[in-house]
């Protein structure tokens, strides 16, 4: 049954703590996996989070550790000293472990590797602490399982007995030469089905793909994604086999990058939580207001230049706010689209000629049906003929060159290396705001003769 932090159980829990219930915690924390305790420590006090992970066993605290949002967690550890948290790390695997060290101050992170008992545990966790935690090598876990190419079926599964200890999802054996250098892998149902002296040169698979520790993170996701692989075996600069990435570290990043872009398009600077200091957010969000505030200056001005034509005409400015809206939707629509098709990295699987003639196609259709509907209302409501078809005209364009623009932007932005997401944000409103007042003057300027 799934678990909903509701109120009216979080006042019951945190009654049960005051009063030290311990029967009570015990039983609710029992029947609940730790992905549902998460939500529970986040609501609590520190000292209240202290006594309830004292009820829980070492296992079941690693993996809420491990999942807790870095604030968070960090404000826990300040209630435990670094010889008892290292204690938790025991039951980590390597890259869970590397990924909350990278968090802690330097001091701190030594004193924990210097607590952890699994020496080789803690071996692993200073060669991934070299990497930068957005490359293949930062996201990898040491823990797997392999086997020489030299050794037979039996040798094979007597090391994978002593190897799987550590090793949680088992999806592949990994074959290497005398020299660590990686070969090709060998499924365990070839394992099982082959005899004991069979050796594994003969039924192993050579074709494997592999990345290297420099791969960054986003390009590893990539790879995950289309080649629809569980895990993925990562090597050095001489190919040697140094770890692995399994599909719940892909998912984390693709995860991470879409929360990224969805703050880009709606025009926030950086990684931010809501939860976050008041200095952190402003800053993120005030450059793109500031952004989007000059855009409007810029249109206000830019209507007055216009402001002799709206004196003759009054009734145009009841259909600015319309032109402006229009341009922007579509302009937002098009380079969202954009967007997702680069985060999918089929954005160029066809030449640009071809897409922009889909786009001026598909822009076509849908500026003839707005411009028709508009026309049609501004008839009824009792506008003249040629204000209409004014209006109706520069919606066309409009309509037609916003999606160009939104279409051709972040193709420009991805070609500099520019976070394509961007485009979406107030570059894409403000440019269209102004490109659509800049038609809807020009046409009603020519068949008005203003």
């Amino acid at each position: 049954m799934k678990f909903e932090l509701t109120s009216e159980f979080l006042i019951q829990f945190q009654s049960a703590i005051e009063t030290q219930d311990i029967d009570y915690l015990k039983s609710v924390l029992n029947d609940l996996y730790s992905e549902d305790i998460i939500p529970i420590i986040t609501e609590l006090e520190n000292v209240e989070r202290k006594y309830v992970l004292q009820l829980l066993d070492n296992e079941t605290v690693s993996r809420i550790f491990s999942n807790l949002e870095v604030n968070t967690r960090n404000e826990i550890f300040t209630l435990y000293s670094p010889t008892e948290i290292a204690v938790f790390f025991n039951e980590l695997y390597s890259d869970d472990a590397a990924d909350i060290l990278n968090y802690l101050p330097i001091k701190l992170r030594e004193e924990i590797i210097a607590n952890i008992k699994d020496v080789e545990l803690s071996v692993n966790i200073n060669e991934l602490l070299r990497y930068d935690s957005d490359c293949a090598g930062g996201m990898m876990a040491k823990e797997l399982i392999k086997t020489n190419l030299n050794w037979n079926v039996k040798q094979t599964i007597d090391e994978v007995r002593k190897q799987a200890e550590n090793v949680e999802k088992l999806y592949s054996i990994y074959v290497v030469d005398d020299n660590d250098v990686l070969k090709g892998r060998v499924s365990l149902k070839k394992i099982i089905l082959s005899k004991d002296k069979t050796a594994i040169s003969e039924i192993y698979e050579p074709d494997i793909i592999s990345i290297e520790t420099y791969m960054e993170s986003w390009e590893v996701s990539e790879i995950m994604q289309k080649y629809d692989l569980e895990t993925m075996p990562v090597v050095n600069v001489q190919g040697k086999l140094v770890g692995r990435i399994t599909i719940d570290d892909a998912l984390d990043v693709i995860t991470e990058q879409a929360a990224e872009d969805i703050q880009a398009m709606a025009g926030v600077s950086a990684k931010v939580e809501e939860d976050d200091s008041v200095w952190k957010l402003v800053r993120s969000r005030l450059p793109w207001l500031i952004i989007g505030m000059g855009g409007g200056l810029l249109g206000a001005a830019f209507m007055g230049l216009f402001e002799q034509k709206l004196i003759l005409i009054p009734a145009m400015a009841f259909f600015i706010p319309l032109i402006t809206a229009t341009g922007g939707n579509v302009g937002v629509q098009s380079s969202s689209l954009i967007v997702q098709s680069l985060a999918a990295s089929d954005a160029f699987e066809e030449s640009i000629f071809k897409r922009l003639w889909r786009v001026f196609i598909v822009a076509f259709v849908n500026a003839a049906v707005i411009c028709t509907i508009v026309l049609l209302f501004v008839l009824l409501i009792g506008h003249p003929l040629k204000l209409g078809i004014v209006v109706s005209i520069a919606l066309f364009f409009v309509v037609v060159l916003a999606s160009i623009v939104g279409t051709i932007t972040p193709l420009i932005l991805d070609k500099f290396n520019i976070n394509p997401a961007l485009a979406s944000g107030p570059f894409i409103t403000t440019f269209n705001d102004l490109l659509g007042l800049a038609v809807y003057f020009l046409v009603a300027g020519m068949l008005f003769n203003l």
